[in-house]
Order: C-alpha cells, then structure tokens, then sequence
C-alpha cells in the first residue's frame, strides 16, 4: 500500500441532501415528500409496526404458549465433553472453573453434566446438577460426584 493507491471510502464526497431551497435544486416545492397524506404533513410520526390503520401484523398473530419468568438457565457439558479434556484433568476435580479455562463453557450460568458417552476413567465433578443416568455411570467408572449450591 502506498500514496497513489490510497482513495476516500464509497460515499465520502457525497453532499448531505438538503430540501426545501428552491426548485433549482431538485428537492424544491414539497421537499421530497409528495403532495397530500399523513407523511407529508410536518411532525407525522407513525409508531413502529404501524400499516396504515390495517390490524398490525404482530396483533394478528395468536398469543401461544407459555414463557416462564423463573426459568434457570443451564451450562451443559456431556460426559463424552469431560473425557475429551485430556490427560492432564485426571487428577484434580473437574469444577465450573476448570470448563471456562478449558473453554468448554462460555457464561457464568450454573452447570448441568449429562449422562451422554461412556466414561473410563475414575473422576471428581463438581457441578451444579447432574442427571441419573451422569450421576450412575461417574460412580460406576469409580469417580465422585459433588454437587454445588
């Protein structure tokens, strides 16, 4: 990259378009806006979703379902996921904080192991909550399961 292949970004030398001066610049007269109507008018302002005084389209649709407001969200790491960590996680217990430096969880939600893979190795999870079949198979490969609060 050098000086003679240096040019402004698309757009940069365009002039603002400004209405209302006269009908020798074009935008003269109605300014651009037409003649007549609600958006011709000044100070018009349509809420958003507004067709024209026709039923909106989100109040046309049926209201379905149910959204419940105490939902918990859960991190969830699969046992197939803990073996994959490496040899290196063998020894010390697997805790929330060891799956966000290892990268397998992203937010700060509490954990949920479940029980999909087969697991070899004798283990130490600590999580938030596990499932049956997780808690069954880390106890029958000789590990211990710690649930946290």
């Amino acid at each position: 990259m050098n000086l003679s292949n240096i040019h402004a970004p698309k757009k940069a030398s365009e002039r603002r378009k400004r209405v209302g001066r006269g009908m020798g610049s074009g935008m003269g007269k109605t300014s651009t806006r037409g003649h007549k109507g609600q958006r011709s008018r000044s100070g018009s302002r349509m809420i958003r979703g507004f067709e024209g005084g026709q039923m909106p389209l989100h109040r046309r649709l049926p209201k379905r379902g149910f959204t419940n407001i105490f939902r918990k969200e859960y991190n969830i790491v699969s046992l197939e996921r803990l073996t994959s960590l490496g040899p290196e996680l063998r020894g010390e217990a697997i805790t929330p904080e060891v799956l966000r430096k290892a990268g397998v969880i992203k937010t700060k939600h509490p954990v949920k192991v479940l029980g999909d893979g087969e697991l070899t190795v004798a283990i130490t999870v600590r999580a938030h909550k596990f499932s049956k079949s997780a808690q069954e198979k880390i106890t029958k490969a000789g590990g211990k399961v710690e649930v946290l609060q």
